[in-house]
């Protein structure tokens, strides 16, 4: 069995002992490279149906291709497609890009806020109508006690320190030093009422990993991630305002793994791109511990 295969069965079999062990679940959907695989792991692991809600939490800074590819497949794959947001803080202009705030108290207003209120059901949460192809306000605000995240270990450092079952208080806080331990595959899955539960089933891949899976199984991407005749493309997704290309002359799935092989970006962060990153001191772990994805 070669490694990727090894890979793909660990996170199935992650998936799958979720969505044994929770009741309400639901499943982020960045619309980057990592939750897309994981999405289309979990079409895997339920044999093309997936049996719980995708999640988005949308800024409305993201880059317009990325709503359009999320809406495409969503319809493409008869997904269960959800989106919240932070009206309030979008009303007030409490953001980055109208210079009231700065990128780390956008990303709590927009990202950390929104999808702690979206979870438990407080903010509005609109879901895709297949009939129609649009949103519609979901009337169900039933909680979700569990939600599945892409996150990998080797992103950046505050990630390398989740387990595949992580819990959080009822407020989505993080205590990095109070997890449960998690060896030879066995995952602790009871905890205690009021535990919201966050499972990371990409933990063991690394972002060579992500696009050999890509190019293997032939996963639709954004083309943002593709140099397309201007020396620059994406390396993470983000919002528009906060996020920066990365000089790469990488035009397809092959020539980014080629690239990642080089090692010529080993010595620049993943995320480098992400101005909020530089101003949390270069890691993420102030964010997560409130909440942040």
């Amino acid at each position: 069995m070669d490694h990727l295969t090894k890979l793909e069965n660990k996170s199935i079999h992650i998936l799958r002992e979720a969505y044994s062990q929770f009741n309400n679940l639901c499943m982020l959907w960045s619309i980057g490279k990592d939750s897309t695989v994981m999405l289309w792991l979990a079409r895997k692991a339920f044999f093309g149906h997936i049996p719980f809600p995708l999640v988005h939490v949308d800024t409305h800074y993201k880059i317009p291709e990325m709503i359009t590819y999320r809406d495409r497949l969503a319809k493409e794959y008869k997904l269960d497609m959800i989106y919240s947001e932070n009206s309030h803080a979008l009303k007030e202009k409490n953001t980055f890009p109208d210079g009231n705030v700065t990128r780390l108290a956008c990303c709590k207003n927009l990202k950390t806020e929104a999808l702690h209120n979206a979870l438990n059901g407080t903010f509005t949460r609109y879901r895709m109508n297949h009939d129609t192809g649009k949103y519609e306000i979901d009337k169900n605000k039933e909680p979700f006690t569990g939600v599945i995240v892409g996150v990998r270990s080797d992103e950046e450092g505050s990630r390398s320190k989740e387990r595949y079952f992580s819990p959080r208080d009822k407020n989505n806080d993080w205590d990095v030093g109070d997890q449960p331990p998690e060896f030879w595959n066995q995952y602790k899955t009871d905890f205690k009422p009021g535990t919201h539960v966050r499972i990371h089933p990409l933990l063991d891949w690394t972002e060579l990993n992500i696009w050999e899976y890509i190019e293997k199984e032939n996963i639709p991407t954004v083309s943002l991630y593709y140099n397309k005749g201007d020396g620059k493309r994406y390396r993470s997704l983000g919002c528009a305002p906060c996020t920066s290309p990365i000089d790469s002359e990488a035009r397809n799935v092959k020539e980014i793994i080629e690239e990642l092989k080089t090692g010529r970006l080993s010595n620049i962060a993943e995320r480098s791109g992400r101005a909020q990153d530089k101003e949390d001191g270069g890691g993420l772990e102030a964010l997560r511990r409130n909440g942040y994805m």
